[in-house]
């Protein structure tokens, strides 16, 4: 079966523009909790009808469900269930494992989809979904053409993946740039792309801003590869730009030549890459908008609009006509829909009586409609006719009644499922964990120490000194098409509790017998999410610092939890060095910076030459700040001495603020 091309629509336009194109699918918000609040979506009631004129058109429906919620939210998100479920939409996009559990208890046959919003970049975190109740898993982007076929051969599920449109250069869901420096969370559907503005290292301009993917002349490979779904990006862009990615997507399936200049022309960053997709990660897969791009699309765009200008004819039918002396009657039949059409007595004729070249002439004329003629089949008596005009009406009424059938909703079945999540108990002091990224900053004593496996591997024997109190942290991207070459170093190394920062790694755990504990990567920021992850078998949960103090404390279920109170907070992971020279990684040592254009200077962290890290500028230190109650508090750090260790510690034992540059973060602001 040929993989969907799945089509972006911020608006009603580009759903035309999608379906008239020959989009299989189209992906659409609904105004709240959509990773593109700025788009035009579909609320207000509006949902039923794009869903109604897709199915018309033989075209399925996916919502976007994909940001993250709070717990005042959720008899909101409730609401939005319901007006899906209503909709007869085909699935939902998510994200937070809160929706997820929403919809899997309200409505539990509409199929959902993982959103790349979860990071799921390796097999093991596919399986995860799988294991959640997803029938699909939207890839990231960063992945090769083999890793994408190792995943989809083994996953269980059907895999998606982006084909064409912008990159992020941070795995998606592990942003919070644009929270940290405009209070526009990625993570609920605002971001303010600040990746997008002049970050640069030495001459290395926009460091952050890579050019847009096009995958489209490995669209047969990516086929043979399994892949179910291929995905535009694009719910911002104008209804041209989807006209011009769904032609050029459908020609390219097809083995075709398209149309490369007008698709690079409506919209571009100096071009394209396929730099992930075929491994090639250099200084060619960076990129910006330049003037020439916005320009170039002013000379394509009415050529473009006369894509989708007219209906396309994609839906067949059947037109099955009796012309009898005991009446007449027209049958249409689609692949999931019919109707009969009772026509006026038959007349009487000497000559030209009713043949089915007269009966294709009137039935055949279904221009203008989404519909074509697939067959045509005559049961008249002889010497018995229609008049044209007769036929062309029952045509028209036969077609409009087909019509009103396949855009009658067909929702889906809701029950009622109260969310029940008790208060939540934590010890009066909380405990002091501290996370490193070289066991050379280790200085003092805490209740639970982390360290990365890479560490760990380099000095074995503090697995034995630190005992019960060690968590190994598994790498926050991992790309490896093997990930039980892990479980192998963890089983050596006599490794029982591991941290988390991504989906797989608990997986990963749960199969190999591990205890587990959750990291911010994981995107905790409410209290359902905080259940569903418990019923995973985390045994604690370090839950997101883009979640304000007020709400933290307000946290219910059995769950421990904690925050990171201290460290250079993470704001992207990423697989494109943004640091890497023409010629490599050259000398470079692991750590490196980025300075924006005020002269702010970001440190960049390397992990092992696999992915990097971008820091805050300023760590975030809050010691002396009222804090609810915790079950333990998280230093994190990456750049610090073991002097700067041990006064941090020291600060937060005694309460004591900080008279260094440092930042409240997130805790104390109000964030979209």
């Amino acid at each position: 079966m040929e993989p969907e091309i799945l089509a972006p629509a911020g608006g009603m336009e580009q759903l035309m523009a999608a379906a008239r194109c020959g989009a299989d699918a189209v992906y659409l918000g609904i105004g709240g909790f959509n990773a593109r609040q700025g788009a035009e979506n579909f609320g207000g009631g509006r949902l039923a009808e794009a869903v109604s004129y897709a199915h018309v058109r033989g075209v399925k429906i996916h919502v976007t469900v994909n940001t993250l919620v709070m717990d005042q939210e959720l008899l909101a998100l409730d609401d939005a269930v319901r007006e899906i479920a209503a909709s007869g939409a085909d699935a939902v996009i998510v994200q937070d494992l809160a929706v997820n559990a929403r919809f899997r208890d309200l409505c539990p046959a509409l199929p959902r989809h993982a959103s790349t919003q979860m990071t799921v970049h390796n097999l093991d975190g596919a399986r995860l979904a799988a294991d959640l109740g997803f029938s699909r898993v939207v890839l990231a982007r960063e992945l090769t053409l083999k890793e994408i076929e190792y995943i989809t051969a083994r996953c269980g599920i059907e895999t998606e993946v982006f084909i064409h449109g912008a990159l992020c250069m941070c795995a998606s869901g592990q942003c919070t740039l644009s929270a940290m420096l405009g209070g526009r969370s990625g993570n609920r559907g605002y971001c303010a792309q600040p990746c997008r503005l002049d970050f640069h290292n030495g001459e290395r301009d926009y460091a952050l801003s890579l050019k847009d993917m096009s995958h489209l002349d490995h669209l047969r490979a990516l086929a043979e590869a399994g892949v179910a779904s291929f995905k535009i990006e694009g719910r911002m862009k104008r209804p041209e730009y989807v006209a011009a990615a769904v032609t050029a997507a459908r020609a390219a399936l097809r083995g075709e030549d398209y149309d490369r200049e007008s698709l690079r022309a409506v919209f571009s960053r100096s071009g394209f890459t396929d730099g992930y997709l075929t491994g090639r990660r250099d200084t060619e897969l960076f990129g910006t908008r330049q003037r020439e791009d916005v320009t170039a699309a002013q000379g394509v765009l009415g050529r473009l609009a006369g894509l989708y200008r007219a209906e396309r004819q994609s839906v067949p039918v059947s037109f099955f006509l009796t012309v009898q002396p005991a009446g007449t009657a027209l049958k249409a039949v689609t692949e999931n829909v019919s109707t009969t059409v009772i026509g006026p007595p038959a007349e009487g004729v000497k000559t030209l009586p009713m043949t089915p070249e007269t009966a294709q002439k009137s039935l055949s004329r279904t221009g203008g409609t989404p519909y074509y003629v697939n067959q045509i089949t005559l049961d008249a008596a002889p010497r018995l006719t229609l008049p044209p005009a007769a036929l062309n009406a029952m045509r028209r009424q036969a077609l409009e009644e087909l019509t009103a059938a396949r855009g009658t909703p067909k929702p889906w079945k809701i029950t009622e499922n109260p969310v029940k999540i008790g208060p939540h108990t934590a010890p009066e002091q909380p405990e002091l964990w501290a996370r490193f990224e070289k066991i050379s900053q280790i200085r003092g004593d805490f209740d639970r120490i982390v360290l990365p496996l890479s560490e760990v591997e380099k000095q074995p024997q503090v697995v034995e000194k630190y005992g019960d109190k060690l968590s190994v942290e598994l790498p926050s991207l991992f790309f490896d098409t093997e990930n039980g070459k892990i479980v192998e170093k963890l089983a050596v190394l006599g490794i029982k509790d591991v941290f988390c920062e991504n989906l797989y790694a608990l997986k990963l755990a749960k199969n190999a017998g591990l205890t587990a504990r959750g990291g911010s990567g994981l995107n905790i920021l409410n209290s359902l999410a905080l259940k569903e992850f418990e019923a995973l078998g985390l045994a604690s949960a370090t839950v997101s610092f883009e979640l304000a103090m007020s709400r933290i404390g307000a946290l219910g279920g059995g769950l421990p939890r904690g925050i990171v109170a201290y460290g250079y907070l993470p704001l992207m992971r990423f697989r494109a060095c943004p640091v890497r020279g023409k010629n490599g990684c050259g000398g470079c040592r692991g750590m490196s910076k980025l300075t924006d254009r005020r002269g702010v200077e970001f440190p960049v962290v390397c992990h092992d030459r696999q992915y990097g890290t971008l820091l805050n500028s300023v760590p975030l230190h809050i010691a002396e700040k009222p804090l609810p109650k915790l079950d333990f508090l998280l230093l994190r750090f990456t750049l610090e001495t073991p002097e700067q260790v041990e006064r941090a510690a020291c600060e937060y034992r005694g309460h004591l603020a900080s008279d260094k540059p440092r930042t409240g973060g997130l805790y104390y602001r109000q964030i979209k």
